[in-house]
């Protein structure tokens, strides 16, 4: 989740899809033969944590290292989140053109893609972390590494939760399968911000700047990039050593042959049917909105706790509430869908903008720890909400046209594609904003009109934003249902193809 919208769910590979006649065992009827051990569904599940800490660490402590331990300019910063963002939302769509079109070797068909990506995600998300000695390329040396790291991340987590079709051919393993993996991965969300918000909280407390006779820049500490490296260093290693036991602990089961579908259509002209769906152009463009105000909520919180209040010490304990408080709501949030319906369950998301404002009027530590609370709360109902609704419009388009499986592929992978688009231009223009205000990288005191600037990132942005995704999520009827048989199927390759990063 960093607790992102990260991460972030993605397509299936098509012709996964399109053989829908190798998957339909009766519910229930689970034969020896396709049961999953304890030791595969664990092993399976550790596999996704490493994308979950490196985005955990990166959504949170980014944009600050990036400003006052590599000290590069607030535009440069900008240009860097945006590069970034839009090299991930761009690997989407290719991640599954590529894979598509790879052949199956000893190891599988997808499992190779994985086990490829592990080293360079690695040494990408290192050197994201790493000060070079020269300063005039800094913003070039940061842009390249955030893109690939972005980019390899996509391409490392298409493949591995289209893993879970190829476990085995039972559903109910394979719901299994998820459930594990989706418990693994927000815990892989809380440790990347508690072990590497843990090990670099010493650079960034009051008491650094006691010292400082000016209000302007001052020398990076050693202490700093120490932490930072060794921080770097922690989450790296969780690399190897968990898709280690994802290989010893899976293995990936060969392709069945399938009648493939009768419709199929190019991704382009998938996603035209797709974006004249008004149900969907609706559901995008609603959370066009909330996504990119759940990411300036993450993403700034760190940065006002720094510069536009003295809560510097509070920021790690800040973080841990956020995310702990949206997992431990997660479960009650399937229950209000369940009991009062989605549009009902979509008012919890507005709980955050009187407390994000707040905040800004009163930064104090009593009031960030609730509205931390709070705000996990919202966020929690935020990234469950579209993966809930997504399906329905999925069912509704297909009931009007009748296309193959394969649309629903084009479905999720262009919505992932427009949120990450929106979350890359809401970060990439706030940040320009601080720019314009003055920020000064590396200073301990900033100007007022930045002060001013991070209160309305924090306060009044998200809430504007909040409350016009609300507004036309709310406007015109909900997709129609159909029965939970005729959607059965469907509604199982969706769950097993998307996570929540």
């Amino acid at each position: 989740m960093a607790v992102s919208p990260g991460g972030t769910p993605d397509p299936a590979i098509e012709p996964l899809q399109s053989q829908p006649a190798a998957h339909t065992p009766e519910p229930g009827s689970d034969s020896r033969a396709g049961r999953l051990s304890f030791c595969t569904k664990v092993c399976y599940g550790i596999g996704g944590v490493p994308n979950q800490v490196a985005s955990s660490a990166t959504a949170f402590y980014l944009q600050l290292f990036l400003l006052d331990v590599a000290q590069i300019p607030a535009a440069q910063v900008s240009l860097v989140l945006f590069g970034g963002k839009v090299s991930g939302a761009a690997a989407d769509p290719l991640a599954g053109f590529f894979i598509n079109r790879s052949r199956r070797t000893g190891s599988g068909r997808l499992m190779p893609w994985v086990l490829g990506c592990t080293p360079f995600i690695a040494l990408a998300y290192f050197f994201l972390w790493f000060l070079p000695p020269f300063t005039s390329l800094r913003g070039l040396w940061y842009m390249t590494f955030y893109c690939l790291f972005q980019a390899l991340a996509t391409f490392f987590q298409v493949p591995y939760t289209a893993l879970t079709m190829f476990l085995t051919p039972s559903p109910r393993e394979r719901d299994s399968a998820t459930a594990y993996r989706l418990t693994m991965e927000m815990v892989g969300t809380l440790m990347g911000a508690a072990v590497h918000g843990l090990i670099v909280s010493g650079a960034h407390t009051s008491h650094r700047c006691e010292d400082a006779a000016l209000p302007g820049r001052i020398p990076v500490s050693p202490d700093a990039t120490r932490l930072y490296f060794i921080a770097a260093t922690v989450v790296t290693v969780t690399y190897p050593v968990c898709i280690a036991l994802l290989r010893l602990g899976v293995k990936e089961q060969p392709e069945p042959s399938g009648p493939a579908s009768s419709q199929d259509l190019s991704f382009l002209a998938g996603l035209v049917l797709t974006v004249r769906h008004p149900p969907y152009r609706k559901l995008v463009i609603s959370f066009l909105f909330i996504s990119a105000a759940v990411q300036m909520e993450q993403s700034y919180l760190v940065l006002f706790c720094t510069h536009a209040s003295r809560l510097q010490d509070h920021v790690q304990s800040l973080v841990l509430t956020i995310l702990v408080s949206a997992v431990l709501s997660t479960p009650l949030w399937e229950w209000v869908l369940q009991r009062f319906g989605k549009r009902m369950s979509a008012f919890g998301i507005s709980a955050m903008v009187p407390f994000a404002i707040l905040l800004a009027a009163l930064p104090t530590a009593p009031v960030a720890y609730v509205v931390s609370f709070v705000s996990g709360v919202s966020i929690a109902v935020s990234l469950l909400l579209p993966w809930s609704m997504l399906p329905d419009v999925v069912d509704d388009f297909q009931m009007q046209h009748q296309h193959g499986p394969g649309m629903e592929t084009i479905f999720y992978s262009s919505y992932v594609f427009f949120t990450k688009l929106s979350s890359a231009s809401a970060l990439g223009i706030s940040m320009l904003s601080l720019e314009f205000a003055g920020y000064k990288a590396g200073a301990c005191k900033q100007a007022e009109e930045v002060v001013v600037t991070l209160k309305v990132l924090i306060g009044a942005m998200p809430t504007c934003m909040i409350l016009i995704g609300l507004c036309i999520l709310m406007v015109g009827p909900a997709p129609k249902v159909p029965s939970q048989g005729t959607s059965c199927q469907q509604s199982l390759r969706r769950r097993t193809s998307y996570s929540i990063a």
